[in-house]
């Protein structure tokens, strides 16, 4: 069950520094932060429904959000983990009127969500507005394709390690020690893994000095990690 909330200091700084809305002119950041609404889902909370009509685009402000479709069988496949600054399902700007995917809270979340209409609308009268919106998904497509590229490029080993590293990267030190921001399910679905394959994964970068405990993964050796 959802709930209203106020937009806080706290979240409006959040919101204001994401891609979408940092380049924003003074006015148009005004005016869209008018038409913004703020609501709380807790753990498990479904925020919508592929192929349900679409009104909303939404952007993380705490929390994490799985995005993911279902087959006729009931198999889930992960598409996105979103969390604070991401925003998700503003491809419905410009194409299509229903929702393309599943989007469920990982754990209590809010988010901030726009009117899809109003937004379409913003952007016929604001430079500022139409810009942000083309930035934001060249921005998504480009990632999308390194996703795919690394699908199909790289390990589970590999991803893995790839997605260690850039947790460590602003640690300049021989060994790291890094607390994951969310449950290891969510770590799979993120790197396009099956539970299972991103269990194996770990097991095979002991050799590499990475030994994981919970949440909190030891990395004794970085050098070793970037050889993988």
């Amino acid at each position: 069950m959802n709930k209203s909330l106020k937009l806080n200091t706290r979240d409006k700084n959040i919101l204001i520094k994401t891609p979408f809305l940092a380049n924003l002119g003074s006015h148009a950041l005004n005016r869209m932060l008018e038409i913004v609404t703020v609501n709380g889902y807790e753990a498990r909370d479904i925020l919508f429904r592929e192929g349900e009509f679409a009104e909303h685009f939404y952007c993380v402000l705490s929390g994490y959000v799985r995005l993911y479709r279902l087959n006729k069988d009931g198999r889930e496949a992960d598409i996105r983990i979103c969390g604070p600054g991401d925003t998700f399902a503003e491809c419905l700007l410009y194409k299509g009127d229903t929702y393309r995917y599943n989007a469920q809270a990982a754990e209590p979340i809010t988010v901030a969500r726009f009117e899809l209409q109003k937004v379409r609308d913003m952007a016929e009268q604001e430079h500022d507005v139409a810009k942000a919106v083309i930035q934001c998904l060249s921005t998504h497509l480009m990632s999308t394709m390194d996703c795919v590229a690394n699908d199909r490029l790289q390990t589970a080993p590999q991803r893995v390690a790839h997605y260690l590293l850039d947790q460590c990267a602003t640690q300049d030190c021989a060994s790291a020690s890094i607390r994951l921001p969310f449950q290891k399910s969510l770590l799979a679905g993120k790197l396009g893994l099956a539970p299972e394959a991103l269990s194996r994964a770990f097991s095979s970068l002991r050799r590499a000095g990475v030994t994981v405990r919970g949440r909190v993964i030891q990395i004794s050796d970085v050098s070793a990690l970037k050889q993988i």
